[in-house]
């Protein structure tokens, strides 16, 4: 990873974080390529379980560096590049849950981001658009989602208007799943990630793939789906460890292993 985007890993909980902060972490052409990185390295990772994303500075990010428009003529690694799988935002699968720790501003394509996290605490302080409309640029990603998400109307709102929301307007819709006070907001989102790593972390990731494949497939093509990724997780070591702990009246140590 580059300047731009900080990971670090403590224990099984990576952070992943904007580090543009004095363009309040507008996204070029470089941060682009090392968050592309980030979740790559996320993904890869056997000994990270869960991620948090979140922004240095006053903002999460403001999406989209107007600036740069033009000055990178290559589509790879920019705002406009080709449709391909290079990171959370642009579909890569991660089926390890993602928290979205929203500390200000969440604009354009960060709130596509946010929208593919699996949880989004947000700060007092955070507001969220979609401002491409009123540039006259049409939002994709952000219109393929979140209408699944929050709702045709809901979605509308915020790609059409392309005003900014705040916090509690935007937990209404059902885009952010807790506000709070901004002083408390990475404490809040690392305990939700000890949260998560009290479960299974394989059983988390089936059942995690389970949900989303699900909404995409007929029901009965979903629940064989289910089903087969059932008995494949009966097989790890996990499956075995979780009901002799359960005996026991013991916390289960995961191993996360197959």
């Amino acid at each position: 990873m580059g300047d731009t985007v900080l990971y670090e890993r403590k224990g099984k909980i990576a952070t992943i974080t904007y580090n543009r902060p004095e363009s309040l972490n507008a996204i070029n052409g470089q941060l682009r390529e090392d968050l592309n990185q980030s979740w790559e390295t996320f993904r890869n990772d056997d000994e990270a379980w869960i991620a948090i994303v979140t922004g240095s500075g006053r903002a999460f990010s403001v999406g989209a560096d107007v600036k740069s428009f033009g000055e990178n003529q290559s589509k790879n690694g920019t705002f406009w590049e080709t449709p391909s799988l290079t990171s959370l935002e642009s579909g890569m699968e991660i089926w390890k849950p993602v928290i979205a720790a929203v500390n200000g501003y969440c604009l354009g394509f960060a709130l596509t981001l946010v929208s593919a996290c699996d949880f989004v605490v947000a700060s007092e302080h955070a507001q969220f658009g979609f401002p491409e409309v009123r540039l006259g640029i049409p939002t994709i990603q952000g219109a393929v989602r979140m209408p699944d998400r929050i709702g045709w109307q809901n979605a509308m709102e915020l790609l059409l208007i392309g005003e900014r929301v705040d916090a509690e307007r935007a937990k209404e819709m059902g885009l952010v799943w807790k506000v709070v006070p901004h002083e408390q907001l990475m404490d809040e989102a690392n305990r939700l990630a000890e949260r998560l790593l009290l479960s299974a972390p394989l059983a988390v990731r089936a059942t995690k793939e389970v949900a989303r494949r699900g909404q995409q497939l007929p029901f009965s093509d979903a629940i064989r789906f289910g089903e087969t990724m059932r008995k494949v997780s009966r097989e790890t070591e996990d499956a075995k460890i979780g009901p002799e702990a359960f005996r026991n009246k013991s916390l289960p140590e995961w191993t996360g292993k197959e």
